[in-house]
């Protein structure tokens, strides 16, 4: 009973399934009379399969078959035993077999008992033991035959009936031959071991065509795919290829499937793949007089090895795909990371710009010029302006003018048109003006435009629009512009360096950017945020108290001409020397952080001079006792750096001290 349910509950699940695809196609075939038994179960099937019934056998199956073929299609063929095995032979179609069960060869000895208890057993090939263990132990004189072809069948029956027998049990085939001999014929298939047939015939249907699909989207894929697809199997020889692959080999190889893919492509190699299962990415090969890029990559089904996959690439792809991405790069450049907050600012001065630059972002959408040394942050402030405005959801886009000759800055700022001059781009190129519209553009080093090149600056910010290299259209814009620059432009003008009416177009807003050695607040801060974060990417955190007990008051008196560009290369610079000696950094080694050049001017251990701007003055007589020790305090007590600072030698501060 449970078998019984089970096997409804299944049909059950696959009609539910099935419910939305076309209906498997199923032909049942027997030349017997388990034909009788096709035409009892087909009805059932209604709504999960279209039967056909062939009433045919061995030969004239096949005919009956290859006609039919030829205007119908059929999924799964049904059949049982010899014949069933046959079929599966000689036909293409999947063969779902009827198979006896238990309850069918009990429920065919039960009819046969009811006729004779001279009863016989003949099945195909082999008898199954558990049918003698089922004999003996119910006592029943069955005589169990087995046999290989019709005619060795005929002779079995013939002998059956020499010994008395009057009932043969066995398939259709031999039920019919023992009517023919004068016995009785007991069929040994069930209804139900024909609908179990069924079940299996409709769900190896299904999977055919789930396979079939993913078959058909596949090479859907590979016929569409740009880079060429070649598989091979463990002889190497060709099972697959997409077009790509014939278009990047100048072959036909989809009309040479079968053969090895020497004889084919003989330039082209297999490696190691199949030899060792392991893929062999990258490789350079030289086909139909092109560089292609192959990767051979293995192919497994369950686990084993079963060939191999060569993707071709064509080198002109991989430009363009290397082309693609420098751009999508570029459109990634366009945003501006850092804001205003980010902006140190403990000093009162720079408080003040910051509190400037977020009046002139919210507040106004003129041109902004930026003053300042290099590396004093003109380009953060830039951002952090952009990202305070109402164009922060708009790209942000810097340049250098400084680091392009005029021509290619010309065109970097305005594009160009097709055939503008040789080695343009056919499609012409959109310039920086056109990639910021309706957001900033940053001009870093203004004071570096070429004159003839700020003529159609000027022209731009005036009227809005700018025009292409090579092109008569003019194109509108809408960019706020923010100048920087470290030189004095006012004086660049009165040299004729720089034009007067460009000055005053960029130097709206005014924003004047303080040095570092003006901003002492701003370098205790900048130390404990830089150190703190260069010591934890090399795993020297534990050294971090030690090395700003050390470097923080070095730090605070010493000049930086550089700026903060060059404090975060000195602490770079510190850094790798904790790195090397495994410990936090001396006072006498502060000299290599933070002048390299002059601590190797002046030879191992000798420090540079002090800055230009000291906290205390250079002149000796001016040097009070209480200046000397206040110096030793800052310098925790290392006299030759604080003679160091001091500009004396270190017997001087030496003789100094004991004289007052």
């Amino acid at each position: 009973m449970f078998q019984l349910n089970h096997s409804l509950k299944r049909r059950s699940n696959m009609s539910q399934t099935s419910a939305n695809e076309p209906l498997p196609v199923i032909w049942a075939i027997s030349g017997y009379r388990l034909t009788d038994v096709f035409r009892q179960v087909a009805p059932e099937l209604d709504g999960r399969a279209s039967v056909s019934i062939i009433h045919r056998g061995y030969e004239e199956a096949l005919a009956e078959i290859e006609r039919r073929s030829e205007r119908h299609h059929c999924d799964v063929i049904v059949a049982a035993g010899s014949h069933g095995a046959y079929l599966r032979r000689n036909l293409p179609h999947p063969v779902a077999l009827v198979k006896v069960g238990g309850s069918d060869l009990l429920a065919a000895l039960c009819k046969a008992r009811q006729l004779s208890d001279r009863i016989a057993i003949l099945m195909l090939k082999r008898i199954p033991p558990e049918i003698q263990r089922f004999a003996d132990l119910f006592f029943l004189p069955l005589v169990l035959r087995s046999y290989e072809t019709s005619e060795e069948a005929r002779h079995c029956l013939r002998q059956l009936a020499s010994e008395g027998i009057q009932v043969v049990v066995g398939p259709g085939q031999v039920a019919d031959l023992a009517d023919e001999a004068g016995l009785t014929g007991v069929l040994v298939y069930s209804a139900e071991s024909v609908r179990a047939a069924f079940d299996d015939a409709i769900e190896m249907a299904t999977a055919q065509r789930a396979e079939k699909s993913r078959r058909t989207q596949l090479d859907s894929i590979l016929y569409h795919l740009g880079d060429g697809v070649i598989a091979v199997n463990m002889d190497a020889r060709i099972v697959m290829a997409n077009p790509a692959a014939e278009q990047l080999t100048g072959k036909s190889v989809r009309t040479t499937l079968g053969k090895p893919l020497r004889d084919v492509l003989p330039a082209l190699q297999l490696g190691h793949v199949l030899a060792t299962g392991k893929a062999e990415l990258g490789a350079v090969e030289e086909l139909a007089g092109k560089s292609i890029v192959v990767d051979r990559v293995p192919l497994f089904d369950e686990g084993k090895q079963t060939g191999a996959i060569l993707a071709l690439h064509g080198s002109s792809r991989l430009e363009l795909a290397v082309s693609k991405l420098r751009a999508h790069t570029h459109r990634r450049s366009q945003v501006a990371r850092y804001r205003l907050d980010d902006v140190v600012s403990a000093s009162p001065a720079m408080q003040h710009v910051i509190a400037q630059c977020k009046v002139f972002a919210q507040h106004s959408d003129a041109g902004i010029l930026i003053y300042g040394e290099s590396g004093t942050g003109k380009e953060l402030l830039a951002q952090g302006i952009h990202n305070a405005s109402r164009r922060a959801r708009h790209p942000f886009i810097a340049i250098n003018c400084g680091a392009f000759t005029e021509t290619l800055l010309e065109s970097e700022l305005f594009g160009y048109d097709e055939g503008a001059f040789t080695g343009a781009r056919k499609q012409g190129k959109a310039g920086l003006f056109e990639a910021a519209n309706d957001g900033t553009l940053f001009l870093d080093e203004i004071g570096e435009m070429p004159l003839p090149l700020q003529t159609r600056l000027l022209r731009a910010l005036q009227e809005k629009e700018i025009m292409r290299v090579g092109s008569v259209d003019a194109l509108p814009v809408n960019v706020r512009v923010v100048a920087a620059t470290h030189r004095d432009l006012a004086s660049m003008v009165a040299g004729g360096l720089f034009r007067e009416d460009l000055y005053y177009r960029l130097n709206i807003l005014r924003v004047d950017v303080p040095p570092l050695r003006e901003r002492r607040e701003d370098i205790e801060v900048l130390v404990r945020k830089l150190v703190p974060a260069a010591l934890a990417r090399t795993g020297l955190e534990a050294l971090c108290p030690d090395v700003l007990k050390t470097v923080q008051p070095v730090m605070q008196n010493y000049g930086w001409p550089g700026n903060v560009r060059e404090l975060e290369n000195a602490v770079e610079r510190l850094t790798m020397i904790c790195l090397a000696t495994g410990r936090a950094v001396k006072p006498f080694e502060m000299s290599e952080a933070l002048d390299p050049a002059a601590s190797r001017a002046h030879g191992p251990g000798v420090r540079p001079a002090p800055p230009a701007n000291a906290p205390l003055p250079k002149r000796r007589a001016r040097i009070s006792p209480e200046d000397m020790e206040r110096m030793l305090v800052d310098c925790q007590g290392d006299h030759q750096e604080a003679a160091r600072r001091l500009g004396v030698s270190r017997t001087t501060l030496w003789r100094w001290r004991t004289r007052g």
